[in-house]
């Protein structure tokens, strides 16, 4: 590996994994600082902060035409190689890293287009469909008891709990036992967070085991869910999720499930009160381009990565075989050669080809459509019903590598 050059304005020893960086903030300047002098760039990391993984550090690419090819580009670059995590906490072992390949999010073709094709269908337009009625409902009585309280912690009153309540819906998951996800979840991804207690392990092996129980139950008692259709249905030939397949898949849809599409929210709404003048925009013409911007401008997720399986040019940089790649997603959504003044929020914009799902690759978002109608039925209501919401104090940011997360935001409902 020959180390790109220094970018004139990038510290030395910039990490955009840093969780203590992130926790200020997605650092966007840097970003673009790199876009314009070293679009994929070296990043040396510290022994700890590249725990469970071999070599010194990372490519961090942070053009989105560069995010986009790579992150369709399956014959060079593998999801399996080193999973699509960045970082972990400094504990991390090389054999924990390995063991979590049987995740859908790091396995390649062909057995993750197998295994995507068993899941996709609990997640087709028809099933997303069925959903909206009931989540309109459900976003009513979360509103109905934000107005009880007056006042409170948006995130987890209200932004957490619609997708809380659709993922529930969706594996038949008892509504009761929705916070069980939620906190098993918060446990998980939050490991770099002090305020944040529990062991990730015990709270992955407590959310398998709840798996594995409604499976058992689905088998004799099938219904009309995900789980059921999962455990029970052969199509086209590829079978059934195995035991480990479900459990992990089930992991992986209550922390890609809650912890993404709340920040979405989350982000949505405190880029409202940032940017009042849109917010009576979307209350007065319910712009359908909001959405997307919404989604682009939060970017839950800033980074995935890739490993080279062969030696591979990446704009002007050559990434050898084994090396790893960052795709950042954040940065790639503030690209000025895509997008006409990115720092603006702009719940107008379109077009808006922003990459916050993961490119349109093979690991495109499979819940992509889920995420959307949540964050529209989700604003619709609060400018129906709280068109009047105003912040009571800051947003308490997230400590972590690679989720861009708010984990408190005061307001007042009415």
């Amino acid at each position: 590996m020959t180390a790109s050059p220094a970018a004139p304005a990038i510290p030395a020893g910039f990490d955009p994994t840093d969780p203590d960086l992130c926790q200020t903030g997605v650092p966007l300047d840097e970003f673009a600082e790199l876009r314009r002098t070293a679009p994929v760039w070296w990043v040396e990391q510290t022994p700890e902060s590249r725990a469970g993984f071999n070599g010194e550090g990372f490519w961090a690419i942070s053009k989105h035409a560069d995010v986009a090819a790579v992150s369709k580009n399956s014959k060079d670059f593998s999801s399996q190689e080193n999973g699509a995590i960045i970082r972990f906490a400094p504990d991390m072992t090389r054999e924990q890293v390995e063991l979590q390949g049987i995740m859908l999010i790091n396995q390649d073709p062909p057995d993750h287009t197998k295994i995507r094709q068993i899941i996709s269908r609990g997640f087709t337009p028809r099933s997303i469909n069925a959903q909206h009625d009931v989540l309109v409902q459900r976003a009513n009585n979360i509103v109905d008891e934000a107005i009880a309280k007056g006042s409170g912690d948006f995130v987890n009153e209200v932004a957490s709990e619609l997708p809380l309540q659709a993922i529930a819906d969706l594996m038949g998951v008892p509504q009761e036992d929705r916070g069980k996800l939620f906190d098993w979840s918060n446990t998980m991804m939050s490991f770099d967070d002090p305020d944040f207690v529990g062991n990730p392990d015990e709270a992955a092996a407590e959310i398998l085991v709840y798996a594995m129980g409604l499976a058992e139950e689905r088998r004799k008692n099938p219904q009309d869910d995900i789980i059921t259709k999962l455990i029970t249905a052969d199509v086209d030939g590829h079978g059934q999720l195995g035991e480990d397949e479900f459990g992990y898949f089930v992991i992986m849809l209550a922390v890609a499930g809650n912890e993404t599409t709340r920040n979405a929210i989350t982000h949505g709404m405190n880029a409202f009160f940032q940017h009042p003048d849109q917010w009576e925009l979307w209350k007065a013409e319910r712009p359908s381009t909001m959405v997307d911007e919404v989604i682009r401008w939060a970017t839950p997720v800033t980074t995935f990565q890739r490993t080279a399986i062969n030696d591979v040019m990446v704009g002007d940089v050559e990434v050898k075989k084994g090396e790893r790649v960052g795709l950042y997603y954040a940065s790639a959504n503030h690209d000025e050669e895509v997008f006409t003044d990115p720092n603006t929020f702009d719940i107008t914009r379109s077009p808006n080809p922003h990459l916050s799902f993961g490119g349109h690759g093979a690991h495109y978002c499979i819940g992509a459509n889920l995420a959307r109608l949540e964050v529209e039925i989700m604003f619709n209501t609060l400018a129906d019903r709280l068109p009047d919401i105003k912040q009571l104090g800051e947003a308490k940011r997230l400590r972590h590598g690679w989720i861009n997360g708010i984990k408190e935001l005061p307001v007042q409902y009415v």
